[in-house]
């Protein structure tokens, strides 16, 4: 019983979390994205300001990309504590088939893990990228000399 609770964690807890982050961060950088190609930046008289609505909400992918291989690693934990605790309460039949396979399954969690902050930071560096971009041509329009 305890085996079907600690598996459920880890197949619907853990990487349930994982996708439910990546939904955010696909959801949060679309949003910025249409954001970014309606903005007007002569809209803005002051940089500061500019700046705070441009970087609205992307602490949040940020987090989510530096933290996903964590998740995923809790989940790999979890998944190798129950297949040696089903080593420990079968030790009369160890099959090595089956300590294989728990430990490869253990694994899933990390993989999802790395494919979410991956896609994560992507996404990140990019929207990072079109905030300097807009910035900088806020400041080249209003008076700052090109170098």
């Amino acid at each position: 019983m305890h085996e079907q609770v600690l598996t459920n964690v880890i197949d619907y807890g853990i990487i349930g979390i994982l996708l439910v982050l990546s939904i955010a961060v696909v959801a949060i950088s679309l949003e910025r994205y249409v954001f970014y190609r309606n903005l007007n930046i002569t809209d803005f008289q002051d940089i500061k300001y500019l700046e705070l609505i441009l970087t609205r909400r992307l602490f949040l992918v940020a987090s989510v990309g530096a933290n996903a291989p964590y998740l995923g690693l809790l989940g790999t934990v979890l998944g190798i504590m129950l297949t040696f605790h089903n080593m420990g309460s079968d030790a009369s039949a160890i099959d090595t088939g089956k300590i294989m396979t728990g430990l490869a399954l253990a694994l899933k969690a990390t993989a999802v893990g790395l494919v979410v902050a991956l896609l994560a930071v992507v996404l990140y560096n990019a929207l990072l990228r079109k905030v300097r971009v807009l910035m900088l041509e806020w400041e080249i329009a209003n008076g700052r000399k090109a170098v």
